[in-house]
């Protein structure tokens, strides 16, 4: 299999894995490339990957690898030349007494407690929503990259979400967010809004929001943070909106 491009062809290899059910369209197959060995992804090695559509679960790196279909598509936020549009100020000023906390990745009871009861409410019968202790850590808490968790509790000190991020040479990478399903007030569309404030004061140009799929209304919400690229065909531009 060819190599993407400067990424350290004579370590890291990449290998394509069998099929299995897509998680984003129904009585789709999926495929995917995986960079291996995953100890040899560094941060740096990490960076040009995501900036070339892969993506991290746990200490996994890969990216869509699907015979027959093209749906998922990278996509990240402008940072530079992002402006919060009327819905998002008016999501700001509701939550302006959330407090974001940087921490690294570590184990906290009070997060996997938030974790459990957002896959539950908000992904029943995925698989997610049952969880161990053990998968929640090989899935978010499990990184050979710079990464950091970011807690945000509101005035009242209650969890309210939970992020995990990627720092990269160029950017954020948005790894996983799970917040408080019964909330109302549009806390992953702050969550994002954050990480885009975080972004730019220490002057990264992009927010990687991993892949958005135009057939999927779960991930409508990724192209409302304009402006926006796509990578296609290996480019990343924006769209003609």
């Amino acid at each position: 299999m060819s190599h993407p491009t400067d990424i350290k062809p004579q370590a890291i290899q990449f290998y394509s894995t069998a099929s299995y059910a897509c998680s984003y369209l129904e009585n789709e197959q999926a495929r995917s490339m995986v960079a291996a060995p995953s100890h040899l992804v560094d941060a740096k090695t990490y960076s040009q990957l995501v900036d070339q559509g892969f993506r991290r679960s746990g200490t996994f790196t890969y990216k869509p690898y699907c015979d027959d279909c093209q749906a998922c598509i990278p996509i990240r936020i402008d940072v530079a030349n992002f402006s919060a549009d009327r819905s998002q100020r008016r999501i700001l000023r509701r939550l302006a007494g959330m407090q974001g906390r940087i921490l690294p990745l570590q184990w906290n009871d009070e997060h996997y407690v938030l974790y459990r009861r957002y896959q539950q409410k908000r992904h029943p019968g995925s698989g997610m929503d049952e969880d161990t202790a053990s998968q929640y850590s090989q899935f978010l808490l499990s990184s050979h990259v710079d990464s950091r968790l970011i807690e945000f509790r509101d005035e009242n000190h209650k969890l309210q979400i939970v992020a995990i991020i990627d720092l990269l040479d160029n950017g954020v990478s948005a790894v996983y967010t799970f917040f408080n399903p019964e909330s109302k007030a549009s806390l992953g569309t702050y969550a994002i809004l954050w990480q885009i404030q975080m972004c730019h004061n220490l002057g990264l140009p992009w927010l990687y929001l991993g892949y958005w799929i135009e057939e999927s209304r779960k991930m409508a919400y990724k192209t409302r943070f304009i402006p926006y690229q796509l990578l296609e065909r290996g480019k990343w531009s924006a769209p003609s909106l």
